[in-house]
């Protein structure tokens, strides 16, 4: 798979305060990158190169393979965390003008825009002025004002910020067409369930540096630790639990059922499988839940920054 953004050895001060530490990243075309990290980890700063905002004090960014220049900035939608759209403006005036400033003919873009407001539902703001919409309501006119050119690059700050249940799995939704469409996507959120949904690679950033990236379900796999939650239906609990634990790691566990099993976290050493403890389970009751531990993602992002 091809790479559509690649930075290397970015570096970033500001006076005597390193933002961005060496820091290289790949971004595979046609996926979605999750950009994660604590407050003032960096992702921000890489954010503002990549959008040529500010420039690195080493390093290079690639996109398609040629290195960062004025005109890519067509190549690229941002949607910021903070939010700017002039408030006193027509929602349709507004985002016209911000699509001609991508380089877009003032017809194509209006035709655009209509299919845009008639696909969100929101085809009746268009003669309103963004003071007059919830926050909700203007994020939105601030996504479409973000795609609208269908850029090679789509960069998503904290996307759902502001959005009720409902018109944040609309947006999630958007996310995921326009990649299967062919969209590069990077994602840079604190909501770990939305990385969960969306993301087919991660990079972790953590006081300026990256430590750790690549594919979610291979990072996944590192972090998982052989371990099954059980619940056995059995005569005796007691019995069965002392067994387990002569037999494999266990611990309690407690996870919600609608009966009275016996809950436990089994840990497999490198000689069990899944299907021995399978198979043991089965000779000590009746087996009502079996499942694998499966690190998340904010699992992964507290081990490795407590461990970074």
């Amino acid at each position: 798979m091809n790479n559509l953004l690649e930075a290397h050895s970015v570096s970033k001060k500001f006076g005597n305060f390193t933002a961005l530490n060496n820091a290289s990243i790949a971004v595979p075309e046609g996926s979605i990158f999750g950009l994660l990290g604590p407050n003032g980890a960096g992702k921000t700063t890489l954010i503002r190169i990549i959008n040529q905002i500010t420039m690195p004090d080493t390093g290079q960014v690639l996109l398609d393979g040629q290195a960062l220049q004025p005109h890519h900035i067509k190549d690229i939608g941002y949607l910021p965390e903070e939010r700017g759209l002039y408030k006193s403006m027509k929602v349709g005036e507004q985002a016209l003008y911000l699509a001609q400033l991508k380089g877009m003919q003032k017809t194509e873009a209006k035709k655009r825009l209509l299919e845009w407001f008639e696909r969100l539902d929101i085809g009746d703001w268009w003669n309103k002025k963004i003071q007059e919409l919830s926050k909700g309501m203007a994020q939105k006119i601030q996504f479409v004002v973000t795609v609208l050119h269908e850029p090679k690059l789509l960069i998503f700050d904290e996307p759902f910020s502001g959005f009720d249940p409902i018109n944040a799995n609309i947006i999630k939704d958007e996310i995921l067409r326009l990649k299967n469409e062919g969209a590069t996507v990077i994602f840079s959120t604190h909501r770990m369930e939305s990385v969960e949904e969306l993301c087919d690679h991660i990079a972790l950033l953590h006081k300026s540096n990256k430590i750790l990236d690549g594919n979610l379900m291979a990072i996944k796999k590192q972090y998982k630790t052989n371990t099954y939650e059980v619940g056995i239906n059995a005569e005796n609990h007691g019995v069965v639990e002392r067994a387990l634990a002569e037999r494999f790691s266990t611990t309690a566990a407690d996870f919600r059922t609608i009966g009275n099993e016996l809950k436990l976290n089994v840990k497999l050493s490198e000689k069990d499988t899944a299907n021995d403890l399978l198979s043991y389970l089965t000779t000590q009751g009746q087996v009502s839940h079996f499942v694998e531990l499966i690190p998340s993602v904010n699992d992964i992002f507290i081990e490795a920054v407590k461990n970074n």
